[in-house]
């Protein structure tokens, strides 16, 4: 058996327990945070005339990631330009995906519910049904009893 990295381990074991709102957005914002380490590095490596330190790098990232584009701090050079499209694009492409797992989670576990929910009520319609024949052989037990007091007493 392959060994798993500890990255596919973690995904895996988060996979496999039950998804919760809490989680959700745990998911989001740890991609989202992804996003805007990952664009605020590239782009200080790329472009470090507009953006001379990691901080500025950051703060656009967060910008560009977020849509906000407050105009504060932007690349004028192509190869910035160019990065600042690659992170827009991934992180809309990215954390659309991520929301998409995430919501067809919670589609797939209302559907087990509502499945499960479904075959239980077959479950009950049978329980009342045993229910009113037991009734039914308790009240025949009771009139055969009645016969044989009789028969005793006739003897």
């Amino acid at each position: 058996m392959a060994r798993l990295h500890p990255v596919e381990r973690r995904f895996a074991a988060f996979m496999r327990e039950p998804l919760s709102v809490r989680k959700a957005m745990a998911v989001i914002v740890s991609a989202t945070l992804a996003s805007v380490l990952v664009g605020g590095v590239v782009i200080n490596l790329v472009d470090s005339e507009e953006f001379p330190n990691i901080g500025i790098g950051l703060w656009w990232a967060l910008q560009t990631v977020t849509t906000v584009g407050y105009g504060d701090v932007a690349p004028h050079d192509v190869a910035g330009r160019l990065i600042g499209a690659v992170i827009m694009l991934e992180s809309i492409a990215f954390i659309a995906i991520v929301t998409a797992a995430i919501t067809s989670s919670f589609v797939e576990r209302a559907q087990r519910e509502h499945a499960r929910s479904a075959s239980d009520e077959p479950d009950q319609q049978r329980a009342t049904q045993l229910e009113e024949q037991l009734a039914e052989i308790a009240t025949r037990l009771d009139q055969l009893q009645k016969s044989i007091d009789q028969l005793h007493v006739v003897e």
